[in-house]
């Protein structure tokens, strides 16, 4: 009589399945419709190949499309892997390295045969194309069992070095398996932890689409050779990818580095490696947007300080970052460089300092002057801080990923008893932000503790739980608001929320955070009198809700694809003339408009008329008040609206003026 498995399922119920069954079999004995949908499987916890057996008593969830991230992950896997396949059928030679899935599709790296090259987008079509005759050969992807040494000596035989290179550095207790797809001489081999689809036939040939070429370094290491990286987007159907490829084009057409340009706003270059350089029109964003955020936090209670960019390397290590951040941080020396053509530039003996990567070590040592009482409770400390951080060159995106940056930081310092309070009023203070700069949905994210981290377990337990307590009781811990937990993704002193933004054409963005940590004040010894009259530590909490102007920005133009609220735009209308016989009343409205507090100018060249408007379009000026030889006898002007349908609307200068002042006062002056 054959071993019999419980299978326990998500519904409660149980079903015994011999020995030597599959969930497979498990989704086939509950209905034809489920063996068909089942991708996957969730085994014990663990996702897996649904015809891998089981190999005891197991909980188990089956994987259907409707479980988007878990199917998603597979099939772009998969993708991944009849790339791989098609590639060498097509390129006899080719050497196969890594390929995994990322966030919107996969990539695989090749060592091209030596007599071709490296791949280019030219390539691409035809592999599309031996991608598809793999999908509809539907073979199954069957997992096998090896040794190491049997891997390495398959891998040598078939000439791919950096697969049996690979397989001998794997940790000495993982299992080595290796996938293969067809049969006899035709027969396909990878080494992949998996899992996999049950066969290449259950990808849809129609929804995925090979997007570009790069270089790549075998295991990232310039030292090693060039490999070519292939990069493809891959979605569970048809439908998906076509409105992933219209994300892509829209989102080209908001790309913040062209339109920064079209608009004058700032421009980056190779003497100031990931600082920005702003222009007047775009630094004019940034002050309306940071006189807005200092209006919100004087309303709510904090106090604004200015603390030094240069710290001791000292300082650092009290605090941790010298140790587990120090590869990301610009360390100076503290002496006088050698001024002399000999000699090297700085000695052994030079003490050593760092440009601060963030502000809440400094905030710490202001909250240590003098003597803080729990009356003095909660301390709620801002600062529009600059920072530097040590980006690889590659890493940089225009003003979205930069190596100098401001942060809208702060750092509230509280009793464990106005804790939950605190992160409550946080959470409403940022969801009106976000509303108010037109941001309505945002996702909220409890990151938890990860792997290498200060502090006890004990300190973590009631960090997390204080942090879902307060989201809970702000009721936003519901779909709504895509409340989930995020094991693993802490930072290495405290739990923290996320705040996740979606933009107008679905992207979404982590920009708020607030982190609740009880290790700096202990490592920096930060302590107040309690009503008891004995030293007590404060809780820290870090928070930041546009997380850094360059990048919020660079958001804001690609969200409002240029066309930025009436309060934000840098040139808020232009007075244009059709005839030179207007000039003068031209000039005099910008001179009244300008007068009034608006940013207007005047375009009084000697240009057509549509010219003009082209131009300032492109520029993206929300409000063109055109003026004639008409205008200038009534005392009128015809309002164009960028990207507006209808026609020009003609008004006097003084609703002009009253139109202009209730579109162009930010939106918490004009609550109040």
């Amino acid at each position: 009589m054959s071993k019999m498995f419980r299978i326990s399922l998500p519904d409660g119920t149980v079903r015994e399945m011999p020995e030597g069954s599959t969930p497979a079999d498990v989704a086939a004995a509950i209905g034809p419709g489920l063996a068909k949908a089942a991708l996957a499987a969730r085994v014990n916890g663990e996702v897996r190949d649904i015809m891998r057996p089981f190999e005891e008593d197991a909980e188990l969830a089956l994987i259907t499309a409707r479980d988007e991230k878990d199917a998603l992950e597979l099939v772009r896997h998969d993708y991944a892997h009849v790339l791989a396949e098609a590639v060498q059928k097509l390129y006899p030679g080719t050497q196969i390295t890594f390929g995994p899935a990322t966030d919107d599709g996969f990539y695989y790296d090749f060592a091209p045969a030596p007599d071709r090259g490296p791949f280019t987008e030219e390539d691409l079509p035809a592999i599309e194309e031996a991608m598809r005759r793999v999908i509809a050969a539907d073979e199954p992807l069957i997992r096998e069992v090896w040794s190491r040494e049997d891997v390495r000596d398959f891998f040598a035989r078939t000439g791919e070095t950096f697969k049996a290179e690979w397989v001998m550095e794997l940790p000495a207790d993982q299992t080595i398996t290796m996938y293969r797809s067809g049969k006899g001489e035709d027969a396909w081999m990878d080494l992949c932890r998996g899992p996999h689809l049950a066969s290449t036939g259950k990808l849809d040939p129609q929804a995925f689409k090979l997007t570009r070429v790069s270089g790549a370094y075998w295991r990232g290491d310039p030292k090693n050779p060039m490999l070519s990286r292939i990069y493809g987007t891959a979605w569970l159907n048809k439908k998906q990818l076509a409105e992933h490829l219209t994300r892509l084009e829209e989102a080209a057409k908001r790309d913040h580095r062209k339109l920064g340009a079209a608009m004058d706003l700032f421009h980056l270059q190779a003497e100031a490696h990931g600082s920005v350089f702003w222009h007047p029109k775009g630094f004019l964003i940034w002050r309306q947007l940071e006189a807005y955020m200092r209006r919100k936090l004087d309303a709510a209670g904090y106090l604004e300080v200015k603390t030094p960019q240069v710290m001791d390397a000292r300082q650092w290590e009290k605090s941790g970052h010298w140790g587990k951040y120090r590869e990301n941080m610009f360390v100076i020396p503290d002496e006088v460089p050698n001024t002399e053509d000999e000699g090297p530039l700085v000695s052994d003996d030079a003490e050593w300092m760092a440009l601060k990567p963030m502000n809440c070590p400094a905030h710490v040592l202001i909250f240590k002057q003098g003597i803080t009482s729990y009356r003095d409770l909660p301390l709620r400390m801002a600062e529009f801080g600059c920072c530097h951080r040590n980006e690889p060159h590659g890493a940089l995106h225009g003003i979205m990923r930069v190596r100098q940056f401001t942060q809208d930081d702060a750092h509230i310092f509280c009793r464990e008893d106005q804790l939950v309070q605190e992160v409550r009023d946080f959470c409403d203070l940022l969801d009106g932000i976000y509303r108010d700069l037109g941001f309505d949905r945002y996702a909220v994210k409890l990151a938890l503790r990860p792997d290498k981290r200060f502090g006890s377990e004990e300190m973590w337990d009631q960090a997390e739980a204080e942090l879902r307590e307060a989201v809970v009781s702000s009721g936003r811990a519901t779909p709504e608001f895509g409340w989930e937990e995020l094991p693993g993704e802490g930072a290495f002193y405290a739990p923290k929320l996320e705040f996740h933004l979606t933009d107008a054409i679905g992207r979404t963005w982590q920009v708020g955070t607030i982190q609740s940590d009880r290790v700096l004040p202990e490592r920096l010894d930060a302590s107040y009198v309690g009503e008891d009259g004995e030293r007590h530590r404060p809780v820290m909490l870090h928070r930041a809700i546009l997380g850094t102007f360059e990048r919020f920005i660079g958001i804001l133009i690609e969200h409002f694809a240029g066309n930025l609220p009436l309060w934000l735009t840098p040139v808020q209308a232009v007075v244009a003339t059709i005839v030179s016989d207007a000039d003068g009343y031209a000039n005099e409205v910008a001179a009244k408009l300008q007068a009034a507090g608006f940013r207007v100018e005047a375009d009084t060249r000697n240009e057509k008329i549509n010219y003009k408007v082209r131009e300032h379009s492109l520029a993206k000026v929300p409000l063109l008040l055109v003026v004639g030889k008409r205008e200038a006898e009534e005392g009128t002007v015809a309002v164009r609206r960028l990207g507006s349908e209808e026609r020009q609307q003609v008004m006097s200068l003084d609703e002009a003026m009253a139109m202009l002042r209730a579109e162009a006062t930010p939106p918490d002056l004009r609550q109040a």
